[in-house]
């Protein structure tokens, strides 16, 4: 992900689409993704890179991890699919087979950890089929759309036992 990608960000989050599945759900501005690559990119704290077809290179979402912890060695997990047409083909699942070889290979991070609604069963599906496991239901977490909804919490490790 490069600063020339800001406004397709932009666009895809705010997408009902995209939007509906996260938890951070307020309006999400040209200056908020300015603000991320300048205190979380810039700054180590979080990678993001862009997910684009391999026939054309054409941008089709964002992976990320952010809230990197160097001395523990973990990060949370993130992505979203912002092209209709990359649902449902397998895209998010091989976006996070790959994220999480870069993070067990490259950033040498020992655990890779997300948080996802549990009414969003088709992500399930896809981090399990990725690696991810399931460790935790917690019960009305977070307020939204009026009630409280219910989070999973998922996580990998590294197989390499030294890291």
């Amino acid at each position: 992900m490069t600063p020339n990608d800001t406004d397709l960000i932009v666009k895809w989050r705010n997408s009902e689409e995209v939007r509906e599945n996260f938890i951070y759900r307020e309006p999400f501005t040209r200056e908020g993704q300015e603000n991320w690559i300048k205190n979380m990119i810039e700054t180590g704290k979080a990678v993001q890179m862009m997910i684009c077809s391999l026939e054309g290179d054409d941008p089709l979402g964002s992976v990320y991890i952010r809230d990197i912890d160097r001395q523990h060695k973990k990060a949370e997990y993130g992505i979203f699919l912002g092209e209709a047409s990359a649902r449902g083909r397998g895209l998010g699942t091989a976006a996070a087979e790959l994220m999480l070889d870069y993070c067990f290979r490259t950033e040498k991070l020992h655990r890779v950890y997300l948080r996802v609604l549990a009414s969003n069963v088709r992500a399930i599906h896809s981090y399990e089929k990725a690696g991810f496991i399931l460790e935790g239901y917690l019960r009305e977490d977070v307020f939204l759309d009026g009630k409280y909804r219910d989070l999973i919490w998922m996580g990998a490790l590294n197989p390499d036992a030294s890291c």
